[in-house]
């Protein structure tokens, strides 16, 4: 007995012997792998784009454009919708539901770094009958698997940057994303507002066509004109109040599209809202060309794309190259449980693999990629045109349209004047009532174009601030989960 436990503690001792050069093995062979993808991993490049970029841009303000560019109107009203835009509205939070997918991608690209280790077991039991008695035998199997491939030409690590800049461009969407969602609320928030006031100039303009009716009116009783006279004017009164019924229209559609815009069913939830029409701020600075490029989410995306292009271009270019990889696995039964991690270790395997003939298959994929990395070079540089043009756009247009706002101002104090003047003349029987009509149509529709042409010079100053704003830190959303008609019955009886 006391020779086999002798025997029993020198096999426990060499097995330990045998266990520590298995394990400084594996560590050697995990740090050189590590060493070898950080040496052959293929580092980020700086694009510039293939134009030639303006020192200035041809205007510029003095003040500073705030991270939340509507912040610039001082309307609160318009401050409240688009902060509960930018929580509610469904395409912002699918935007963030995308960038979670490239992240988690990211994520499953990046976990090749790390060896694959599995477990499996096993549990039988067996019946026989011996001797007519049931005697019955056991029998548990664990194992381990380990599997890790050596990142010799940096594919892994190129895939998991371009998966990595996946998921950066897809938060660069989601600012993209929001900033047209906010310029589409201030735009829509402002048409509303422009029909309010239109309803209110038109319900003057009808009580004041109706003056005149009344007295043309009492001129044609007295026989001093025509009824052709009463006539016009009646049409004009109809068509004045056609025009209230378009606005009406018009209101309503405006608050459905501003409901839709807020993530709420189409209502009228701002029909008693006092939403009017601002005085425009001093023209913001729109900093240098190669800032805004910087800046902006659309360009910056469209730069994480070149990027992540190129990685997987070196990826399709280290794919033709022979993998190495490291392998183990071991398998004990019951009785041999505690040995298992021992087997492991002494099952180490290296392999190699490497194409021999694929018919052209990786080749292909590389001339894909790099033509994929040529499109989103262009892509880029497009994008940087189309930012500049959007910028020039919109100063070349917010100043005309400012001029075009003033002449008009001017026309309509004219217009006003004539139709005053005509219309004591008229009273005098010095002119006919034609003279009198054009003079006050003349007068009514350039007071509306007036009310118009601010509005429209509200949307040149969004478009301004959209083309040069960037991004911002926000919060995401909580994600959607299912719902069934008996939870929305239950919640709506709450």
């Amino acid at each position: 007995m006391e020779k086999y436990e002798a025997e029993k503690k020198g096999r426990q001792v060499s097995d330990t012997k045998t266990k520590i050069p298995y394990i400084k093995i594996l560590r050697i062979l995990i740090l050189l792998a590590i060493f070898v993808t950080a040496g052959c991993a293929k580092k980020l490049k700086i694009i510039d784009p293939a134009i030639s970029l303006p020192e200035n841009f041809t205007a510029s303000g003095q003040n500073v454009l705030a991270e939340k560019w509507w912040l610039s109107f001082n309307d609160p009203q318009l401050s409240e919708l688009i902060d509960e835009a930018i929580g509610s509205n469904f395409t912002i939070r699918s935007a963030w539901d995308k960038l979670t997918q490239a992240r988690q991608a990211a994520i499953k690209t990046g976990a090749d770094f790390l060896p694959e280790v599995n477990y499996s077991g096993s549990a039988t039991r067996t019946k026989t009958r011996i001797a007519g008695k049931d005697a019955y035998a056991k029998n548990h199997t664990a194992g381990l698997t380990l599997a890790y491939e050596l990142d010799l030409w940096g594919r892994v690590r190129s895939s998991q940057q371009a998966a990595v800049l996946d998921a950066v461009a897809a938060k660069e969407d989601i600012a993209t994303a929001v900033l047209t969602l906010s310029a589409g609320v201030a735009k829509t928030w402002y048409e509303f507002a422009e029909t309010r006031e239109k309803a209110s100039i038109l319900n003057q303009q009808l009580q004041a066509n109706q003056k005149v009716l009344d007295l043309i009116t009492a001129r044609f009783r007295k026989g001093q004109i025509g009824a052709t006279d009463v006539y016009r004017q009646k049409q004009l009164l109809e068509a004045t109040q056609g025009k209230i019924i378009q606005n009406a229209q018009d209101m309503i559609l405006l608050q459905h599209q501003l409901s839709v815009l807020l993530g709420k069913s189409p209502a009228a939830y701002w029909s008693d809202s006092p939403a009017k029409l601002i005085a425009l701020p001093p023209l913001p600075q729109t900093g240098l060309p190669t800032e805004v490029i910087q800046r902006r989410p659309d360009v910056l995306s469209r730069y994480k794309a070149i990027l992540a292009a190129d990685m997987r271009t070196a990826s399709a270019i280290a794919n033709q190259y022979p993998t190495l990889s490291i392998s183990s696995a071991a398998e004990s039964s019951a009785i041999e449980l505690h040995n298992v991690f021992d087997d492991w270790l002494a099952n180490l395997a290296g392999n190699i693999t490497g194409p021999l003939f694929d018919a052209g298959l990786r080749k292909a994929e590389v001339k894909r990629t790099k033509a994929v990395l040529s499109k989103a070079i262009n892509d880029y540089s497009q994008s940087v045109l189309e930012a500049l043009q959007e910028i020039e756009n919109a100063l070349s247009q917010e100043s005309y349209q400012e001029q075009y706002t003033e002449n008009l101002k001017k026309q309509y104090e004219l217009s006003r004047q004539v139709y005053e003047r005509t219309e004591q003349s008229y009273v005098k029987g010095q002119l006919d009532y034609l003279r009198v009509l054009d003079a006050l149509v003349s007068q009514q529709n350039l007071e509306i174009s007036e009310l118009n042409s601010r509005r429209v010079l509200i949307e040149r100053r969004i478009d301004l601030c959209k083309a040069i704003a960037g991004g911002w830190d926000m919060q995401r959303p909580a994600p959607a989960i299912m719902k069934t008609v008996s939870d929305t019955t239950k919640a709506d009886k709450k």
